[in-house]
């Protein structure tokens, strides 16, 4: 015990003398998830208060269009412009001038009150007839199209989006149309309804947690998980450069002529990392509680989740500090340790959802996303933070997380048995 105190204290003092370390360590990950959640939260509060300007060229100028525009306009999410030239908001679009424009066909709403006309007459027609005798009508009316200009650098979902709300405005339009043909053929009395055109089916969304009203989560409860876990992981930067120092100075060899086991030696290390991230985590939670609600930005709720957030936060550590410990190992100079830490750390965030939601991936992406102990750790997180959880339903990622500071930890250990093998 005596020797692994020992090994803990000298952790403690070659960290404390690095200043430019601990500010890598603590002040860094705090700039970070502040400005990241600052811009998100931003451009969230944008897109609810803001409206996307679109253009909207009407040659049809009859009721359907209208009742497009009316739609549009009663839409929190555009601002329709009104144009006249089709080439000219083309060329708009093209330069990003604008992200959409929608060209309604000229006799739209002509051509299909005709059309709907057309089909009522053909469908009442064929009462008390037999249907052999009926004969096909094909109808003399080609199909409209609506013409949607999008900005080349749109993303598809806003694309996708947007089609799915204009289809749905024009199958309510044509679905009207239709009543009120069969409303004019049936009855002279046009103060009289005979059809109801409340929607049968509707949606409501619920969240399963409460089973009532859904709730929304926030850019701070999003970005607290994911960036506290990428400022875990980045600890295997200093603890490998750490590392590496202390064999270019001797201090490996030094151990060496001493009754010390690697395994005491790395378990000091490991107590002084293992604190180090449950530090940071509760600098992180400090910040989502008291400086975010300072700062315009919304309040990390934890409510109850305390105890086990930290019990996340400390697997999670113990992962981090298993692959520095690995990596610290096997490197020789800060050359092969620092550029590999960083890039590495990098890599694991971008394929563990750090930065992109895993099912946002392609398949195969989605199944790599299975191998990074950032995905592990950030659904744990999730499952704590967003989906209200116990212990039991997080003991599959613990234990994934343990065991992967066991497996290269021994691995570490195995490696410098054989290099120093005499």
């Amino acid at each position: 015990m005596h020797k692994l105190w020992a090994s803990t204290y000298k952790e403690i003092l070659l960290l404390t003398r690095d200043l430019g370390g601990l500010a890598v360590l603590f002040l860094m990950p705090l700039l970070l998830v502040i400005t990241i959640t600052t811009i998100q939260d931003s451009t969230f509060k944008t897109l609810e208060t803001s409206k996307i300007p679109i253009l909207l060229i009407d040659k049809d100028e009859g009721t359907v269009s209208e009742s497009i525009l009316a739609n549009l306009d009663a839409s929190d999410l555009f601002e329709v412009v009104k144009g006249t030239d089709e080439e000219k908001a083309q060329e708009h679009v093209q330069k990003g001038l604008y992200q959409l424009a929608i060209v309604i066909p000229q006799d739209l709403s002509k051509d299909l009150a005709q059309k709907v006309a057309e089909n009522v007459e053909n469908i009442l027609s064929r009462f008390g007839m037999e249907e052999e005798n009926i004969p096909l009508v094909r109808s003399k009316y080609k199909p409209k199209e609506v013409r949607l200009y999008f900005d080349p650098a749109t993303q598809q979902s806003f694309k996708s989006s947007v089609r799915s709300n204009i289809d749905q405005m024009i199958s309510k339009i044509e679905s009207e149309t239709i009543y009120k043909a069969f409303q004019e053929q049936l009855t002279d009395d046009e103060s009289e309804v005979i059809f109801d055109t409340q929607h049968f089916i509707t949606f409501r969304e619920i969240d399963p947690s409460n089973n009532q009203k859904p709730v929304v989560p926030n850019s701070t409860q999003h970005n607290i998980p994911a960036w506290t876990l990428f400022a875990i992981f980045f600890i295997i930067l200093p603890l490998g450069i750490n590392m590496v120092n202390e064999k270019n100075q001797g201090t490996f060899v030094r151990l060496r002529t001493q009754p010390v086991p690697y395994a005491t030696v790395l378990g000091g290390k490991t107590i002084v990392f293992l604190s180090v991230a449950l530090v940071q985590f509760a600098l992180m939670l400090l910040v989502g509680l008291y400086l975010f609600p300072l700062i315009g930005l919304p309040k990390l709720e934890i409510a109850n989740k305390l105890p086990l957030l930290f019990v996340v936060a400390f697997f999670a550590g113990l992962a981090a500090v298993g692959l520095g410990l690995l990596l610290g190992t096997i490197a020789k100079t800060q050359e092969q340790s620092a550029p590999f830490a960083a890039t590495f750390v990098v890599i694991l965030a971008a394929i563990g959802g750090v930065w992109v939601p895993v099912f946002a991936m392609p398949k195969f992406m989605q199944t790599v996303s299975n191998l990074s102990p950032m995905n592990w750790g950030l659904n744990a997180f999730y499952d704590v933070f967003l989906r209200n959880v116990g212990f039991s339903d997080i003991i599959p990622e613990l234990a994934l997380l343990g065991g992967f500071f066991i497996v290269t930890t021994l691995i570490a250990i195995y490696y410098y048995a054989r290099k120093n093998a005499v």
